[in-house]
């Protein structure tokens, strides 16, 4: 009767804390949702996108030219077109100067919930800083945000496209 009683008592326990355990990340809240940009320079700095994470460019791509150079990109800022995810869409932003990708800013990624903000949060700084090591679109992508990194290499793409036009 005892082993029966502390079974019981065992049992009972066990799912109390099995039920009690939070696995939602919703309560998690970062102290903000923000978009890192860094500099050819090394330094680094962000932008606050506010809770929808959306950007204030359009679809359609902006550019703004002014030279070219032997590398084959133009100066000037370049919006490639949002990738849309399974997470939402991702959207990004370079600026060349002397023909080098000098600024890169994520302008448009999902940061709708706490789990979003947290993957997006690391992986958005380690995409931008690889993207001005590598000078190009040929960077690795961030392990445990493979939809982010996708999205994110395919509007970078497009922007150097624009650059190289």
């Amino acid at each position: 009767m005892k082993k029966i009683l502390y079974t019981l008592l065992a049992t009972v326990s066990g799912l109390v804390l099995l039920f009690s355990y939070r696995t939602s990340l919703d309560a998690v809240t970062p102290t903000d949702a923000s978009a890192t940009t860094a500099t050819a320079g090394g330094s680094a700095t962000t932008t606050d996108t506010g809770a929808s994470g959306t950007g204030t460019t359009s679809g359609t791509g902006t550019s703004s030219n002014s030279t070219t150079s032997s590398t084959g990109l133009a100066d000037g800022t370049y919006t490639g077109q949002p990738s849309q995810t399974r997470y939402g869409p991702v959207q990004v932003q370079i600026t060349v100067s002397g023909g080098q990708v000098s600024d890169v800013q994520a302008v448009n990624y999902p940061n709708s919930n706490g789990r979003d903000r947290q993957i997006n949060g690391t992986a958005i700084p380690r995409l931008v800083s690889e993207t001005i090591q590598a000078q190009s679109s040929q960077i690795q992508m961030v392990s445990g945000a493979t939809y982010t990194s996708g999205g994110y290499l395919s509007s970078l793409q497009s922007a150097i496209d624009q650059a190289q036009s």
